[in-house]
């Protein structure tokens, strides 16, 4: 099975083969590669970068994205929550748009100042 690594910008191209303890993980430039495929077969992680509505026509989308990862498979649950929010106040980048989601939250990355 073939895994493109996604840590850093390398990009590389692993190998994985075996299973369980055995597993055998070859393309690596470096050692992230490793613990990424390893992650990546038993529980996928991902973070997101989105935006929220708001009630402001100068400023009709806020940025976010999540502050940690979250499981892969629970990305369209996020996403289902994150289009009920309409951001009604100024932001400051950083400011928590959600709290407590899938063990991080939503901030705002880009300042809403009106």
């Amino acid at each position: 099975m073939e895994i493109i690594c996604i840590v850093c910008p390398n990009g590389c191209r692993l190998e994985v083969s075996g299973e369980g303890e055995n597993l055998q993980i070859t393309g690596n430039l470096c050692p992230k590669g490793v613990d990424f495929a390893k992650a990546e077969l038993t529980a996928p992680m991902r973070s997101l970068t989105t935006t929220v509505a708001t009630v402001f026509p100068a400023f009709p989308r806020l940025p976010v994205k999540t502050r940690g990862e979250i499981p892969k498979g629970k990305m369209l649950e996020l996403m289902t929550k994150i289009r009920t929010i309409v951001v009604d106040n100024p932001k400051k980048v950083g400011d928590i748009i959600l709290p407590d989601v899938f063990g991080t939250e939503i901030v705002a990355t880009a300042e809403l100042a009106i």
